[in-house]
């Protein structure tokens, strides 16, 4: 199908592009807004591929990634309007991919329930009154989303940083890259102990900091702080992005399968029910701990705790298909804990050649809707694209771009006939 893409404006500063195709079609009064946390998806593969199967999809920026999740989500609801009142649409579809899953899966949550339903006493900084009167959309895509940008934090946190003002000072004992507690550039094998020892310690480190942040947030709402609205918090070794996750990322055994069958899409659109594997290779073989700029999270108080921030319980861990001792409802910066509260259909699906593999079943698991569906892709990447490197033979897995858009066309049109 033929389409048309131009640049929009979504109130001042809001950057976007519009894709619909040039004929008229029995799906053009959905619509689909495509939005990241962080990164700039104008030109993501959902606006052409969705806009060719029929439907009418906008792709729009954050004015400025380094603004609050508040001020992201504010935005949204500029984006999800836009698309509420143009002409034709009759239904609105979010689409969160990897980082956009934390802002798609809060915006929804709140505009279903309102911001007090992130204002309890389990929230580590509450959802202000202003973000009210949000349109909620009908529905949810969360494909290859992430655990949500506070937990992928949590994993990139190092525990072997012995000072929080030094990012080049390391427990040996603690080191992931240290041959002797098991590290291989070629594909690293951690003993059991070792670990406990450093998923222990992550989830102690990642307390202090929060409790830290959180004294700081007392003083300059005090006004005793070092600005009267903001300090800066900047934490060695633990920059939110999946080049600086520690641990899985290494040891392939980490959050290589799902707890139980799920259905598994593979070459040509042949559905399975089965135990789901990754086939993903070990990665990020090079520390980056004494980088200001690649290994450090540079922010200030108010937004880690905002943006980054998730408790852990003494219980913190993961293993083969499980990550265990995380307070998903401690924060509305996790997909985990936000699907909880969300009641319109939701569709999951999870790419088995990505590095977020894992947590599309405990999202699945954790949402409430009625209308649910989690499905994987054979030997797509976290792109959706082919991961040829993964394959065994020639043409095993297939176009798993068209694979994937194809599945989520099919249950968009099963789902609002």
């Amino acid at each position: 199908m033929d389409i048309k893409s131009i640049f929009i404006s979504i109130e001042p500063k809001i950057p976007g592009a519009l894709y619909k195709p040039l004929d008229k079609n029995e799906k053009n009064h959905i619509g689909v807004l495509v939005m990241h946390s962080d990164e700039n998806y104008l030109s993501f593969s959902a606006g052409q591929e969705l806009s060719k199967r029929g439907y009418t999809v906008i792709c729009v920026n954050v004015s400025d990634r380094n603004n609050s999740l508040n001020t992201k989500l504010l935005e949204a609801s500029f984006a999800v309007h836009y698309l509420r009142q143009y002409e034709g649409i009759e239904k609105v579809l979010l689409f969160g991919h990897s980082g956009g899953a934390t802002l798609m899966s809060a915006y929804q949550n709140i505009a279903e329930n309102g911001p007090e339903i992130f204002q309890g006493k389990e929230k580590l900084i509450k959802c202000p009154n202003e973000l009210n009167g949000f349109e909620p959309a009908d529905g949810l895509l969360l494909i290859d989303s992430n655990w949500g940008n506070g937990a992928m934090r949590l994993f990139s946190l190092n525990p072997a940083i012995i000072s929080e003002d030094n990012g080049t000072q390391i427990d040996p004992s603690l080191d992931l890259f240290n041959p002797e507690n098991g590290f291989s550039p070629d594909g690293s094998t951690y003993d059991k102990a070792f670990i406990r020892r450093f998923q222990k310690m992550q989830g102690k480190r990642n307390n202090r900091l929060i409790s830290h942040a959180l004294e700081r947030l007392d003083k300059i709402e005090a006004g005793k702080g070092r600005y009267k609205d903001d300090e800066p918090f900047v934490v060695p070794d633990a920059a939110q992005g999946f080049m600086n996750n520690k641990l899985y990322a290494q040891d392939i055994r980490l959050m290589s399968h799902t707890r139980k069958e799920q259905n598994l899409l593979h070459l040509n659109g042949i559905l399975t029910k089965e135990v789901v594997h990754s086939l993903r290779k070990s990665e990020n073989s090079e520390p980056l701990a004494n980088s200001l700029g690649e290994g450090a999270l540079i922010t200030t108080v108010k937004k880690f705790l905002d943006s980054y921030a998730i408790r852990t319980t003494d219980e913190y861990g993961y293993d083969e298909s499980s990550v265990y001792g995380v307070d998903w409802s401690s924060s509305y910066n996790c997909t985990t804990g936000n699907v909880k509260g969300i009641h319109s259909p939701i569709l999951i699906m999870g790419m088995t050649g990505g590095w977020e593999f894992a947590c599309a079943e405990t999202i699945y698991d954790n949402a409430t809707s009625e209308n649910k569906t989690l499905t994987y892709v054979e030997g797509a990447n976290h792109l959706f694209k082919l991961a040829k490197n993964l394959e065994t033979k020639r043409e095993q897995f297939g176009d798993t771009m068209k694979t994937t858009y194809d599945y989520i066309d099919d249950w968009i049109e099963k789902s609002y006939k």
